[in-house]
Protein backbone atom coordinates (compact mmCIF):
# COMPACT_ATOMS: atom_id res chain seq x y z
CA UNK A 1 0.00 0.00 0.00
CA UNK A 2 1.41 3.56 -0.92
CA UNK A 3 2.63 5.67 2.08
CA UNK A 4 1.08 8.68 3.24
CA UNK A 5 3.09 11.97 2.90
CA UNK A 6 2.41 15.61 3.93
CA UNK A 7 3.94 18.73 3.74
CA UNK A 8 3.36 22.19 5.80
CA UNK A 9 1.74 23.44 2.31
CA UNK A 10 -1.09 21.21 2.21
CA UNK A 11 -4.89 22.44 2.74
CA UNK A 12 -6.50 19.47 3.79
CA UNK A 13 -10.18 19.28 2.70
CA UNK A 14 -10.54 15.96 0.87
CA UNK A 15 -7.25 14.27 2.57
CA UNK A 16 -8.79 15.00 5.74
CA UNK A 17 -9.95 11.86 6.94
CA UNK A 18 -7.09 9.71 4.88
CA UNK A 19 -5.06 7.85 7.40
CA UNK A 20 -8.34 7.97 9.91
CA UNK A 21 -9.86 4.48 9.29
CA UNK A 22 -12.58 6.21 7.23
CA UNK A 23 -13.13 3.16 5.43
CA UNK A 24 -15.12 1.67 8.58
CA UNK A 25 -18.82 3.07 8.53
CA UNK A 26 -18.94 4.02 11.84
CA UNK A 27 -15.93 6.15 11.76
CA UNK A 28 -17.03 7.85 8.79
CA UNK A 29 -19.93 8.59 10.44
CA UNK A 30 -17.63 10.11 13.64
CA UNK A 31 -16.14 12.18 11.57
CA UNK A 32 -19.06 14.18 9.71
CA UNK A 33 -19.92 11.57 7.22
CA UNK A 34 -23.46 11.20 5.42
CA UNK A 35 -23.57 14.96 7.23
CA UNK A 36 -23.85 16.73 4.00
CA UNK A 37 -25.80 14.32 2.14
CA UNK A 38 -29.10 14.64 5.01
CA UNK A 39 -28.58 18.46 4.70
CA UNK A 40 -29.12 18.51 0.92
CA UNK A 41 -31.73 16.03 0.98
CA UNK A 42 -33.53 19.09 3.70
CA UNK A 43 -32.64 22.14 0.98
CA UNK A 44 -33.12 20.34 -2.25
CA UNK A 45 -31.66 20.09 -5.86
CA UNK A 46 -31.52 24.10 -6.44
CA UNK A 47 -29.75 24.78 -3.04
CA UNK A 48 -27.23 21.70 -3.66
CA UNK A 49 -26.43 23.37 -7.35
CA UNK A 50 -26.03 26.94 -5.83
CA UNK A 51 -23.58 25.72 -3.98
CA UNK A 52 -21.69 23.58 -6.39
CA UNK A 53 -21.43 26.45 -8.72
CA UNK A 54 -20.58 28.91 -5.68
CA UNK A 55 -17.54 26.82 -4.89
CA UNK A 56 -15.67 27.27 -8.16
CA UNK A 57 -15.60 23.02 -8.69
CA UNK A 58 -14.12 22.32 -11.87
CA UNK A 59 -13.86 18.74 -12.96
CA UNK A 60 -10.55 17.08 -11.62
CA UNK A 61 -10.70 14.20 -14.53
CA UNK A 62 -9.41 16.65 -17.14
CA UNK A 63 -11.40 18.38 -18.87
CA UNK A 64 -11.84 21.60 -15.96
CA UNK A 65 -15.70 22.25 -16.89
CA UNK A 66 -17.77 23.74 -13.88
CA UNK A 67 -19.40 21.02 -12.04
CA UNK A 68 -22.20 22.56 -10.71
CA UNK A 69 -22.97 24.04 -14.49
CA UNK A 70 -22.30 20.61 -15.74
CA UNK A 71 -25.24 19.12 -12.99
CA UNK A 72 -27.56 22.03 -13.95
CA UNK A 73 -27.34 20.87 -17.53
CA UNK A 74 -29.65 17.83 -16.85
CA UNK A 75 -33.38 18.43 -17.58
CA UNK A 76 -35.52 18.51 -14.84
CA UNK A 77 -38.51 16.58 -16.97
CA UNK A 78 -37.78 12.93 -18.25
CA UNK A 79 -39.39 10.29 -19.58
CA UNK A 80 -36.08 7.61 -18.89
CA UNK A 81 -34.23 7.42 -15.64
CA UNK A 82 -31.49 9.69 -14.74
CA UNK A 83 -27.99 8.53 -13.85
CA UNK A 84 -24.68 9.37 -11.64
CA UNK A 85 -21.54 7.80 -13.23
CA UNK A 86 -18.58 7.92 -11.45
CA UNK A 87 -15.56 8.04 -13.45
CA UNK A 88 -12.49 5.92 -11.23
CA UNK A 89 -11.35 4.66 -14.43
CA UNK A 90 -8.12 6.77 -13.95
CA UNK A 91 -6.39 5.35 -17.25
CA UNK A 92 -4.16 8.24 -18.06
CA UNK A 93 -0.20 6.86 -17.09
CA UNK A 94 0.99 8.52 -14.44
CA UNK A 95 -1.64 9.61 -12.26
CA UNK A 96 -2.53 7.54 -9.30
CA UNK A 97 -4.95 10.50 -7.14
CA UNK A 98 -8.41 8.97 -7.40
CA UNK A 99 -6.47 5.66 -6.18
CA UNK A 100 -5.69 7.29 -2.74
CA UNK A 101 -9.72 8.36 -2.46
CA UNK A 102 -10.74 4.90 -3.00
CA UNK A 103 -8.14 3.44 -0.67
CA UNK A 104 -8.20 5.83 2.35
CA UNK A 105 -11.94 7.05 2.27
CA UNK A 106 -14.25 5.10 -0.15
CA UNK A 107 -17.72 6.70 1.97
CA UNK A 108 -16.85 9.92 0.17
CA UNK A 109 -17.44 8.74 -2.97
CA UNK A 110 -20.46 7.17 -1.97
CA UNK A 111 -21.74 10.29 -0.28
CA UNK A 112 -20.56 12.25 -3.40
CA UNK A 113 -22.77 10.25 -5.74
CA UNK A 114 -25.49 10.52 -3.95
CA UNK A 115 -26.02 14.19 -3.52
CA UNK A 116 -25.01 14.25 -7.25
CA UNK A 117 -28.01 12.20 -7.42
CA UNK A 118 -30.16 14.20 -5.26
CA UNK A 119 -28.95 17.87 -7.53
CA UNK A 120 -30.12 16.24 -10.96
CA UNK A 121 -33.59 14.14 -10.10
CA UNK A 122 -31.48 10.81 -10.09
CA UNK A 123 -32.11 7.77 -8.06
CA UNK A 124 -29.31 5.36 -9.32
CA UNK A 125 -25.30 5.60 -9.56
CA UNK A 126 -22.53 3.88 -10.61
CA UNK A 127 -19.31 4.13 -9.96
CA UNK A 128 -16.35 2.41 -12.23
CA UNK A 129 -13.43 1.67 -11.64
CA UNK A 130 -10.17 0.49 -13.79
CA UNK A 131 -9.53 -2.88 -14.05
CA UNK A 132 -6.48 -3.13 -12.19
CA UNK A 133 -8.11 -1.73 -9.47
CA UNK A 134 -9.30 -5.08 -8.17
CA UNK A 135 -8.41 -4.58 -4.35
CA UNK A 136 -9.74 -1.02 -4.41
CA UNK A 137 -12.60 -2.80 -5.42
CA UNK A 138 -13.02 -4.88 -2.83
CA UNK A 139 -12.96 -2.17 -0.32
CA UNK A 140 -15.46 -0.12 -2.50
CA UNK A 141 -18.28 -3.11 -2.86
CA UNK A 142 -18.08 -3.32 1.11
CA UNK A 143 -18.52 0.40 1.80
CA UNK A 144 -21.28 0.01 -0.53
CA UNK A 145 -22.58 -3.02 1.14
CA UNK A 146 -21.87 -1.27 4.48
CA UNK A 147 -23.65 1.91 3.12
CA UNK A 148 -26.95 -0.52 2.54
CA UNK A 149 -26.91 -2.36 6.25
CA UNK A 150 -27.03 1.12 7.74
CA UNK A 151 -30.08 2.08 5.46
CA UNK A 152 -28.11 5.31 4.30
CA UNK A 153 -28.90 3.24 0.03
CA UNK A 154 -31.90 1.07 -1.13
CA UNK A 155 -35.27 2.49 -0.08
CA UNK A 156 -36.50 5.77 1.98
CA UNK A 157 -32.50 6.88 2.55
CA UNK A 158 -32.50 8.90 6.08
CA UNK A 159 -36.31 8.39 6.62
CA UNK A 160 -36.75 11.27 3.43
CA UNK A 161 -38.71 8.94 1.39
CA UNK A 162 -36.47 8.79 -1.41
CA UNK A 163 -35.13 5.93 -3.04
CA UNK A 164 -31.03 5.83 -4.34
CA UNK A 165 -28.69 2.98 -5.32
CA UNK A 166 -25.43 2.47 -5.78
CA UNK A 167 -23.77 -0.22 -8.20
CA UNK A 168 -20.14 -1.00 -8.85
CA UNK A 169 -18.23 -1.49 -11.84
CA UNK A 170 -14.72 -3.04 -12.76
CA UNK A 171 -13.70 -2.41 -16.46
CA UNK A 172 -10.62 -4.22 -18.45
CA UNK A 173 -7.83 -1.72 -17.48
CA UNK A 174 -8.60 -0.32 -21.70
CA UNK A 175 -7.02 3.35 -21.55
CA UNK A 176 -10.04 5.01 -23.83
CA UNK A 177 -12.72 3.91 -21.21
CA UNK A 178 -11.61 7.04 -19.40
CA UNK A 179 -13.04 9.42 -22.09
CA UNK A 180 -16.93 9.70 -20.72
CA UNK A 181 -18.39 8.32 -23.70
CA UNK A 182 -16.35 5.06 -24.00
CA UNK A 183 -16.90 4.80 -19.82
CA UNK A 184 -20.76 4.50 -21.08
CA UNK A 185 -20.32 2.10 -23.94
CA UNK A 186 -18.07 -0.13 -21.50
CA UNK A 187 -20.85 -0.17 -18.37
CA UNK A 188 -23.34 -0.88 -21.06
CA UNK A 189 -21.65 -3.88 -22.63
CA UNK A 190 -20.57 -2.70 -25.53
CA UNK A 191 -16.65 -1.95 -26.79
CA UNK A 192 -15.38 0.92 -24.90
CA UNK A 193 -15.13 3.34 -27.75
CA UNK A 194 -16.27 6.97 -27.79
CA UNK A 195 -19.57 8.34 -29.13
CA UNK A 196 -20.07 11.15 -31.45
CA UNK A 197 -21.56 14.00 -29.75
CA UNK A 198 -23.66 15.68 -29.74
CA UNK A 199 -26.06 14.41 -28.10
CA UNK A 200 -24.27 15.20 -25.05
CA UNK A 201 -24.57 13.05 -22.00
CA UNK A 202 -26.78 15.21 -20.11
CA UNK A 203 -29.78 14.62 -22.41
CA UNK A 204 -28.66 11.43 -23.60
CA UNK A 205 -26.33 9.49 -21.50
CA UNK A 206 -25.98 6.16 -19.92
CA UNK A 207 -29.04 3.66 -21.71
CA UNK A 208 -30.26 6.45 -23.20
CA UNK A 209 -31.36 8.75 -20.18
CA UNK A 210 -30.01 12.17 -18.74
CA UNK A 211 -26.67 11.16 -16.95
CA UNK A 212 -24.13 12.87 -15.11
CA UNK A 213 -20.36 11.69 -15.51
CA UNK A 214 -17.65 13.17 -13.05
CA UNK A 215 -14.50 12.31 -11.89
CA UNK A 216 -14.03 10.39 -8.60
CA UNK A 217 -12.05 13.22 -7.26
CA UNK A 218 -14.92 16.10 -8.06
CA UNK A 219 -17.68 13.66 -6.60
CA UNK A 220 -15.58 13.08 -3.48
CA UNK A 221 -15.53 17.02 -2.98
CA UNK A 222 -19.28 17.35 -3.13
CA UNK A 223 -19.60 16.56 0.83
CA UNK A 224 -17.22 18.71 1.78
CA UNK A 225 -17.92 21.59 -0.14
CA UNK A 226 -21.63 21.18 1.24
CA UNK A 227 -20.67 21.18 4.63
CA UNK A 228 -17.88 24.26 4.57
CA UNK A 229 -19.89 26.43 2.25
CA UNK A 230 -19.27 26.95 -1.61
CA UNK A 231 -17.90 30.14 -1.35
CA UNK A 232 -15.27 29.18 1.50
CA UNK A 233 -14.36 26.83 -0.62
CA UNK A 234 -13.71 28.42 -3.58
CA UNK A 235 -11.65 30.98 -2.03
CA UNK A 236 -9.16 28.46 -0.94
CA UNK A 237 -8.34 28.44 -4.80
CA UNK A 238 -7.68 31.06 -7.60
CA UNK A 239 -10.17 33.41 -8.97
CA UNK A 240 -11.20 31.22 -11.65
CA UNK A 241 -10.99 27.67 -10.23
CA UNK A 242 -12.34 27.07 -6.66
CA UNK A 243 -10.98 25.01 -3.80
CA UNK A 244 -8.34 22.02 -3.52
CA UNK A 245 -7.19 19.13 -5.07
CA UNK A 246 -5.06 16.12 -5.21
CA UNK A 247 -1.41 16.29 -7.43
CA UNK A 248 0.50 13.25 -7.81
CA UNK A 249 3.69 14.16 -7.72
CA UNK A 250 6.00 11.54 -9.03
CA UNK A 251 9.33 10.55 -11.18
CA UNK A 252 12.68 11.13 -9.74
CA UNK A 253 11.97 13.88 -7.16
CA UNK A 254 13.06 13.40 -3.65
CA UNK A 255 9.33 12.89 -1.90
CA UNK A 256 6.80 11.42 -4.43
CA UNK A 257 3.40 11.17 -3.30
CA UNK A 258 0.09 12.92 -3.14
CA UNK A 259 -0.34 16.08 -1.80
CA UNK A 260 -3.67 17.73 -1.37
CA UNK A 261 -2.72 21.82 -2.23
CA UNK A 262 -4.82 25.10 -3.62
CA UNK A 263 -5.48 25.24 -7.00
CA UNK A 264 -3.19 27.95 -9.04
CA UNK A 265 0.20 26.24 -6.68
CA UNK A 266 3.21 26.93 -8.87
CA UNK A 267 4.43 24.06 -10.40
CA UNK A 268 8.18 24.82 -9.86
CA UNK A 269 7.27 25.52 -6.01
CA UNK A 270 6.24 21.93 -6.20
CA UNK A 271 8.32 19.89 -7.97
CA UNK A 272 11.40 21.66 -5.74
CA UNK A 273 9.64 22.31 -2.37
CA UNK A 274 6.71 19.87 -1.69
CA UNK A 275 8.38 17.54 -4.01
CA UNK A 276 12.05 17.89 -2.52
CA UNK A 277 13.66 18.68 -5.34
CA UNK A 278 15.42 16.34 -8.11
CA UNK A 279 16.74 13.19 -6.86
CA UNK A 280 20.73 13.21 -6.18
CA UNK A 281 20.65 17.08 -6.65
CA UNK A 282 20.61 16.68 -10.37
CA UNK A 283 19.18 18.98 -12.63
CA UNK A 284 15.34 19.16 -13.91
CA UNK A 285 15.39 18.19 -17.60
CA UNK A 286 11.55 18.03 -18.22
CA UNK A 287 8.33 17.59 -16.58
CA UNK A 288 4.90 16.34 -17.66
CA UNK A 289 2.35 18.05 -15.85
CA UNK A 290 -0.85 16.29 -16.75
CA UNK A 291 -0.52 12.74 -17.36
CA UNK A 292 0.91 11.49 -20.60
CA UNK A 293 -1.21 13.33 -23.14
CA UNK A 294 0.01 16.52 -21.71
CA UNK A 295 2.83 18.70 -23.57
CA UNK A 296 5.87 17.97 -21.72
CA UNK A 297 7.49 21.53 -20.19
CA UNK A 298 11.07 21.99 -20.50
CA UNK A 299 13.49 23.49 -17.30
CA UNK A 300 13.24 26.58 -19.25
Amino acid sequence: MPRLVSHPDEVRILSRRFGQGATDIDKYVELDGYKAVQTAIEKGADWIIAEMKASGLRGRGGAGFPTGMKWSFVPKQSDRPKYVLVNGDESEPGTCKDHVIFLHDPHAVIEGTMIAGLAIGSKMGFIYLRGEYRYLLKIMEKAVADAYAKGFLGKNIFGSGIDFDIVTQTGAGAYEVGEESALMESLEGKRGVPRIKPPFPAVVGLYGGPTVINNAETIASAPHILLMGGEAYAKLGSERNGGTRLFGISGHVERPGIYELPMGYNLKKAIYEVGGGIRGGKKLKAVVPGGSSTPVLTAD
